[in-house]
């Protein structure tokens, strides 16, 4: 029997993630993606599955970390993502960071050599033509105008927007190591990690006002057209992050704690610039959180004033990029397809998870709903217990149907343990029996909540979802 393939729109890691599982599925799919022969403001390359931000996954820690347990569940599911970045991973402390050439260009071998899969090279302009009965939109934040258009023509409303900026990259040998020290911080290991994975770059007091002031001071790129659209709150700008208080940076990406300076390590610093390790030649750093819209003469004036980057030499200035989301709750339904036209499904960022462990598990759970679709067989979705499951609630707004708030204004959000539901028992002693208290409470709810996660998710698998993986 012939089976019908399944489209893809979109080679980035949501589509690239979902047309793996449909290929292993054993059903034929397409997969469309328009670079070369159009490109976009953020990529760089005509590979799949390009980071154009980050190179890291964040954290890796299953036990007690929201992310690190999507991590486990989509090595469970058979992840192409997570194979690959696996294998082309790069130390980063507690969290799982890749050489992002290497592993774009592993991603892109296995799906030209999987037998199941064809790769288009072509813009898909407006809507997918009706012929194709199954298509898997993931094209991701920077969505090509004309199948936006052609989606606003469907849905009756525009697309949400906000603004994702871009973190420098910093050549490694010209950092001054007299200055900086590599160190983790609480000296936590990672996948591929020593302790030892991130350069640290001290500031005192009264260098960390300067630089403050000199961010508050410098001329910012003006988008005029889009003015009022706002920032996702995990990936704000540091100059946006300054003119919310002057301390605001201090606590976010510049906080110094957990740290010691080798080079004085009698003397607290008061702020702390960490770099993290961008490919596997160890000759590239970005700078950690520090995502900008200033224009490119302020970046490398005012990056110089951190102590250890004063000659610091740039393989990519920071930059901003226009990201495009859907109202998913109003317009999808359980199983991510449009109500508005159910053959539409849609995946990754353009449906409002953010970063690229979500948007690639969204990619992951959307492949194997079509192609179970397409051969006819029943997938429920995993339980909202597990990180997939709570992700996917939050998308199409299962997280909310038994809240009366009034209306609600639908935002992009990483996986967090605010979206699972509460532990099956409350959690207030340890296993000594005595009462928990503060972070050890804390800690002790989030492994209740990941411990659960695993024995739901691998039962979902056992019922529904075929084999784990190894």
């Amino acid at each position: 029997m012939t089976i019908a393939p399944v489209h893809v729109v979109g080679g980035g890691l949501a589509g690239s993630e979902a047309a793996w599982q449909i290929a292993e599925a054993g059903v034929p799919v397409i997969l469309h993606e328009m670079r070369p022969q159009r490109g976009t403001e953020a990529h760089k390359t005509d590979g799949l599955a390009e980071l154009v931000c980050s190179n890291s996954f964040r954290s890796d820690d299953a036990s007690s970390n929201a992310v690190g347990q999507l991590h486990w569940e989509m090595r469970r599911l058979g992840s192409l993502i997570m194979a690959k970045g696996d294998a082309h991973q790069v130390p980063a402390g507690g969290a799982l960071a890749v050489d992002r050439d290497g592993f774009s260009s592993a991603v892109t071998a296995a799906l030209e050599a999987h037998p199941n899969v064809t790769i288009a090279r072509g813009e898909v302009a407006g809507l997918p033509p009706a012929e194709w009965d199954k298509v898997i939109v993931a094209t991701g934040p920077l969505t090509s105008p004309a199948l936006a258009e052609g989606i606003g023509s469907l849905t009756g409303e525009g697309a949400l927007a906000f603004f994702d900026a871009i973190a420098p990259i910093v050549h490694f040998d010209s950092i001054d190591m007299d200055t900086a020290w590599f160190q983790s911080r609480y000296d936590k290991a990672g996948p591929g990690g020593t302790g030892a994975d991130y350069i640290n770059c001290p500031l005192d007091r009264e260098q960390y006002e300067a630089f403050i002031d000199a961010l508050l001071a410098a001329e910012k790129t003006e988008f005029k057209e889009w003015e009022g659209t706002p920032y996702f709150d995990g990936c704000l700008p540091i100059e946006v992050m300054a003119e919310r208080g002057r301390e605001t940076l201090r606590w976010g990406p510049m906080k110094p704690v957990g740290l010691t300076n080798k080079h004085n390590p009698t003397v607290k610093a008061y702020a702390v610039v960490q770099l993290r390790q961008d490919n596997a030649l160890g000759t590239l750093f970005n700078m950690t959180g520090f995502q900008t819209k200033l224009k490119y003469g302020e970046q490398a004036a005012i990056f110089r004033m951190i102590p250890g980057l004063q000659n610091a030499e740039f393989a990519r200035l920071g930059g901003i990029h226009r990201n495009t989301y859907l109202n998913s709750p109003r317009l999808l339904d359980a199983e991510l397809r449009l109500k508005a036209d159910p053959r539409l499904r849609f995946a990754g960022q353009i449906t409002g998870c953010e970063g690229y462990v979500e948007s690639s598990a969204i990619g992951l759970l959307v492949g194997r709903l079509a192609a179970a679709e397409r051969l006819g067989r029943a997938l429920p979705l995993p339980p909202a217990t597990t990180a997939l499951g709570a992700l996917v609630n939050h998308i199409t707004g299962g997280h909310i149907v038994t809240i009366d708030e009034g209306p609600r204004s639908f935002q992009p959000m990483n996986i967090n343990f605010g979206l699972f539901p509460h532990p099956d028992v409350a959690i207030t002693t340890g296993p000594d029996g005595k009462r928990l208290k503060g972070p050890a409470k804390s800690l002790a709810r989030k492994q209740a909540l990941t411990a659960r996660a695993k024995v739901d998710l691998d039962g979902w698998i056992a019922a529904h979802a075929g084999p784990a993986a190894a």
